[in-house]
């Protein structure tokens, strides 16, 4: 699972900074500290949907860097140390060191409202980049919301199951609570899920 994380953390760092992966190379000094994971939800009783925020840390140690060709060689926990191009939109590049802790922490929000009025007909994002200025600590901040609606085209209560059926022409069946009185809701209802992706990357000197 720490490996999976670790992917999907550079990912984000790919978003942020125009980053791809190159090759390989010899281990660090001093490894990271190991990804850090934590949930949350909430939701009121008897009420479809509610909130669910999951959060990961994952952090990576500058092992080597060439300013010249705006390469980084980063280890992470787990895996192998790695080489990384840094892209122009990262303009703070010089201010990183050899020995430096690269921090992201990685936080998905999902929100379920059940026929939300106010959403509207189609699924669709919107995102956010903010890098922090020229001469500034090295860092930035990435958010990216999407938003899907589902409409449901059935509902099992001897299951507590209700399957939705998505723009795309797809469907799927989902477990509902058991504190959701499922007979008082019908085919036809509308359900919006809203998920939004924060990647929040920052630099530690040792």
């Amino acid at each position: 699972m720490k490996k999976v994380w670790s992917k999907k953390a550079l990912v984000g760092l790919l978003a942020l900074t125009a980053i791809f992966t190159v090759t390989a190379c010899q281990s660090a000094p001093q490894a990271p500290p190991a990804p850090e994971t934590s949930s949350a939800s909430a939701f009121k009783q008897g009420v479809p949907g509610g909130i669910v925020v999951n959060t990961t840390k994952v952090s990576a140690r500058v092992t080597a860097i060439d300013y010249a060709k705006r390469e980084v060689t980063l280890q992470v926990a787990e895996g192998e140390p790695f080489t990384v191009k840094v892209g122009p939109a990262a303009v703070n590049f010089d201010q990183v060191k050899k020995g430096d802790l690269v921090n992201l922490t990685l936080t998905e929000e999902m929100v379920v409202t059940l026929d939300d009025a106010q959403a509207p007909q189609g699924q669709g994002s919107a995102s956010m980049v903010a890098l922090a200025p020229k001469g500034a600590q090295p860092g930035g901040l990435m958010a990216q919301t999407h938003q899907i609606v589902g409409t449901v085209t059935s509902i099992d209560l001897m299951k507590h199951t209700a399957t939705l059926r998505f723009e795309d022409g797809t469907t799927k069946t989902f477990q509902v609570r058991e504190d959701v009185d499922l007979g008082k809701h019908k085919a036809g209802e509308r359900v919006v899920f809203r998920v939004t992706e924060m990647i929040a990357l920052s630099i530690e000197k040792p």
